[in-house]
């Protein structure tokens, strides 16, 4: 059979396609550990705590399956327009370092744009933002006050979180005649406009939610905390200060830019940390104390099973994480799925998307897999969510069920690696008494999609220097 594409992000991703570019990633020399960020995922209770959110978890089991496929269907319809296939177009050059960093994130509430958030510090003195943190986006933006008088007023009253670059010494605006603006940011949709030679470069950012961001871009200084507690600085981090936002971003104050592009967060920081950066999810229905992280740096695997490596193709479809795999199996055969489901050059590919929460499968590969679970699940009495037009198609009682009648399913990588999700990513808790396959059906051609919950109780490593992505069943809890 032949190998297929799969496509690695986060959370969100932009409307239009990008231009092809070229940039390097360059050594640098720190000795300060890791950076851990907490990842919060959106049905947290922690986020509906924090100031000036509204995210939190949803009040029934039924209410919290119905937001995740809402988020899901507006996600699909970004990637069906996002994915544009395009040459290699950029070296990653040598680097050297074994330095981490830590950030932590938590499963938490989401907006339909993204399903975890990070706390993000920019500026100087520095601020606290809550962001989705998203490998399909480039840019790190957030509420802003730049030049509009009476922009987020309503907020600033309320104490809540909007950025002031005229309050950060360290806020260099990028002008809008520089070829950074006119060249560089095209893909990341700055306008051609000029009023003067001394004007910011300005963007409009269009999501195909119809949400829009209108802003200016800039250069600010990020502070992340090592796992030690040293504090210290990433300087030049690109941000975008966001002043008109229509759509659905009123409950988050911005975006955590991971994809890969010279400037990306991501990038950044892994310049100064080893060129690695990971994450792992816990069980979405985990207790609330349990934490997802997004790390920067090494992490210590020696707890984990022995890691798994494939080819990590950077710089094909800008700004996404692309691998190559080679079929699925059940109990250990190989599916009869036609080779052009995973040819991206006709139409279809796969995508691992930590934004998105069901495994969302193009009819051809949909059909053959949903074919292997038919004998086992005509033991239960068929039920029916009714939560919307993207929700499970098979769903049945739990009277009687035991993960031992479920077969194993696997994903064959190109190379020889294989991911094992455990059966509770595949066969999911939609509601009360209720188990459902955890797939969902999509129109070919177009890409199909794993979800976040298949994705979940594994560590996923991004090696950067290597072109490596490597992977491991994890319980994804580590020392600091």
């Amino acid at each position: 059979m032949e190998s297929s594409i799969i496509f690695i992000f986060l959370s969100l991703s932009l409307f239009s396609n990008n231009c092809n570019f070229f940039f390097q990633v360059h050594a640098s020399k720190y000795n300060h550990g890791k950076v851990k960020l907490k990842l919060i995922h959106r049905h947290s209770p922690e986020l509906g705590k924090m100031s000036g959110t509204t995210l939190g978890p949803p009040s029934s089991s039924r209410e919290r399956i119905k937001q995740l496929i809402h988020s899901d269907t507006a996600r699909l319809h970004a990637i069906s327009h996002r994915l544009v296939p395009r040459r290699k177009n950029f070296q990653v050059e040598t680097l050297r370092s074994s330095n981490l960093v830590e950030l932590p994130m938590r499963s938490a509430a989401d907006i339909g744009t993204g399903q975890y958030f990070v706390s993000f510090r920019i500026g100087s003195p520095p601020r606290k933002f809550i962001m989705i943190a998203d490998t399909g986006s480039t840019v790190t933006w957030m509420k802003c006050k730049y030049k509009c008088r009476t922009c987020f007023d309503d907020r600033i009253h309320h104490h809540e979180r909007i950025f002031n670059p005229k309050t950060s010494r360290t806020f260099i605006p990028i002008p809008c005649l520089s070829s950074m603006c006119k060249q560089d940011l095209a893909r990341s949709f700055s306008l051609q406009k000029c009023h003067r030679s001394t004007s910011p470069c300005a963007y409009d950012f269009r999501y195909s939610d119809g949400t829009k961001v209108l802003g200016i871009f800039g250069n600010d200084t990020v502070i992340v905390r090592l796992t030690n507690g040293q504090k210290i600085k990433v300087p030049d981090v690109m941000i975008g200060c966001s002043e008109t936002i229509f759509g659905n971003f009123h409950d988050i104050d911005g975006v955590m830019g991971l994809g890969f592009d010279q400037h990306s967060f991501a990038v950044k920081a892994a310049e100064k940390f080893g060129n690695k950066f990971s994450y792992c999810l816990v069980d979405h229905l985990s207790p609330s104390d349990l934490v997802n992280f997004l790390v920067f740096g090494e992490v210590d695997d020696s707890t984990l099973p022995k890691m798994q490596y494939t080819e990590l193709l950077l710089g094909i479809v800008n700004p996404y994480y692309a691998v190559n795999v080679s079929g699925i199996s059940i109990d250990g055969e190989m599916l009869a799925i036609p080779s052009y489901a995973w040819d991206l050059k006709s139409g279809g590919g796969f995508i691992v998307d930590s934004g998105s929460s069901l495994t969302h499968l193009v009819e051809p590969v949909f059909n053959q897999v949903i074919a292997a679970f038919q004998a086992p699940i005509s033991k239960f009495k068929k039920l029916s969510l009714s939560v919307g037009p993207s929700e499970p198609k098979y769903c049945f009682g739990d009277v009687g069920y035991k993960e031992s009648l479920m077969p194993k399913l696997e994903v064959h990588f190109a190379d020889g690696a294989k991911l094992t999700p455990p059966v509770k990513s595949y066969v999911i808790d939609a509601a009360e008494g209720i188990k459902c396959l955890g797939f969902a059906p999509t129109r070919w051609p177009g890409p199909s999609v794993i979800g976040n919950i298949l994705q979940q109780n594994h560590l996923w490593e991004f090696d950067l220097l290597n072109g490596k992505l490597g992977f491991a069943s994890s319980s994804c809890t580590f020392d600091d």
